[in-house]
């Protein structure tokens, strides 16, 4: 079991439903799983998996009529002055409970959990210039004047590499490259030094060269920052070079946790079999055809009974996986799995 003073985030039996004219969307149901201290997280699935909305649910920003119906989000809060990594007393907020409006979670989120999101264009106002954004966070956790703010300011745009950031400060986001827009959200997301930093597909439509660029930024920052990341992808290959540990999610459920050389050396779910897979290899011989993983994701208003990935899974057990919903057991060496194949017949 994780010591608490590693624990940064831990999720338990996390629901969050979207109640809608057409059925209840369990958008996220029941996931189970942590963040430590230092670490980077890669959490994985197909487009809908609720990987997302879980990053969502940790900064209480969903949309309605979306809201959590169950479960606990326990941040472990550093208590004032312990430098990042070390061994100290915390604090233990349950971030789903606190009021979304509130006060409470205003002063964590942007500040101590920050998010990059998806798309950095959407995600930054046009209106304003970039140094503005940057020093708006400043302003609302560090209560710094607006010199001060704009020298803070090229400083991080410095720090996360953006060229000619005194001129940069100053631009608009739609001025700048989807490299640039990404390195600004970044500047912005480490603005107040957060222990948490969520990346939600930070990669997407950048071009080859510059994820390499974001990846490795990343990671230098998270070494000299001491911060725990979230790395929310659907590309195995950035999980392969970016985490520790990664969470494969199917339905709004975690199907396998597992330390990433065990994930890809020794997966145990189908669907983490049948993912892994459907990536192309080099030397396949020519024409050979790719494996996608069979069937098709379930509609979110017709979830199937039981295990949710049954349909379309090669080693189903008939009046077992489709009629019961298993548990998410942990196997010798700390991996976890969610499949009848490794035990947990009984009822959750």
């Amino acid at each position: 079991m994780t010591p608490q003073n590693d624990l940064l985030i831990e999720i338990k039996n996390l629901k969050t439903y979207f109640a809608l004219d057409e059925g209840t969307v369990k958008a996220v149901d029941g996931a189970t799983l942590d963040v430590r201290r230092g670490e980077t997280l890669g959490v994985v699935g197909e487009s809908g998996c609720g990987k997302s909305m879980i990053a969502r649910s940790i900064l209480r920003i969903i949309d309605p009529p979306g809201q959590i119906v169950d479960g606990e989000i326990l941040y472990y809060r550093s208590q004032a002055g312990a430098p990042p990594g070390a061994s100290h007393q915390v604090d233990v907020i349950d971030l789903a409970k606190v009021d979304p409006r509130g006060p409470q979670i205003r002063a964590i989120r942007g500040a101590e959990v920050a998010m990059i999101f998806q798309e950095p264009m959407t995600a930054l106002s046009p209106v304003y210039t970039i140094g503005n954004q940057i020093v708006e966070a400043l302003e609302q956790h560090r209560q710094v004047t607006k010199r001060d703010g704009r020298t803070e300011a090229i400083r991080l745009l410095r720090e996360v590499g953006m060229s000619l950031p005194e001129r940069r400060v100053d631009e608009y986001p739609h001025q700048l490259s989807g490299g640039m827009r990404q390195r600004a959200m970044i500047a912005i997301g480490l603005a107040c030094r957060p222990a948490l930093l969520i990346a939600d597909e930070p990669t997407t439509a950048l071009d080859v060269t510059t994820q390499a660029q974001i990846l490795e930024l990343m990671l230098r920052l998270k070494t000299e920052r001491g911060m725990g990341i979230m790395m929310i992808t659907h590309d195995l290959g950035v999980v392969a070079e970016m985490t520790q540990r990664v969470a494969v999610m199917y339905l709004g459920r975690v199907a396998e946790v597992a330390d990433v050389r065990t994930l890809f050396h020794n997966p145990k779910h189908p669907y983490t079999i049948a993912l892994l897979n459907s990536i192309p290899k080099l030397g396949r011989r020519a024409r050979a055809r790719l494996q996608p993983v069979s069937g098709m994701v379930p509609s979110p208003y017709h979830r199937p009974k039981g295990c949710l990935f049954h349909p379309r899974c090669p080693s189903v057990m008939k009046g077992l996986c489709d009629q019961k919903e298993p548990p998410l057991i942990t196997l010798e060496g700390g991996q976890r799995v969610a499949c009848f194949l490794y035990g947990g017949g009984g009822e959750r």
